[in-house]
């Protein structure tokens, strides 16, 4: 991550949200999350986190979705305004 205004997925706190700039390639798992619509310019919100961080809940397009600690390292993104 080059760009300091932007954030792993994993390090959003609760209620924060945020709109996803890039995902890794690669991951399986990360191929099924694309098909659920985490896609780059998408709006996600942090919902809850286990009580260890993992997993973790977030609402795409209207859909709760848990996410593992480890995916959610992999997707990055920018802090929109309204949740700062």
């Amino acid at each position: 991550m080059s760009d300091p205004s932007l954030q792993k997925l994993s390090d959003l706190p609760i209620g924060a949200t945020a709109v996803v700039h890039s995902l890794q390639s690669g991951l399986p798992s990360l191929t099924r999350l694309r098909e659920f619509g985490l896609l780059p310019g998408v709006r996600v919100q942090l919902i809850r986190k286990a009580p260890l961080g993992d997993p973790m809940e977030i609402s795409v397009r209207g859909s709760l979705l848990s996410v593992r600690k480890t995916e959610a390292e992999a997707i990055e993104v920018m802090v929109t305004e309204d949740s700062k």
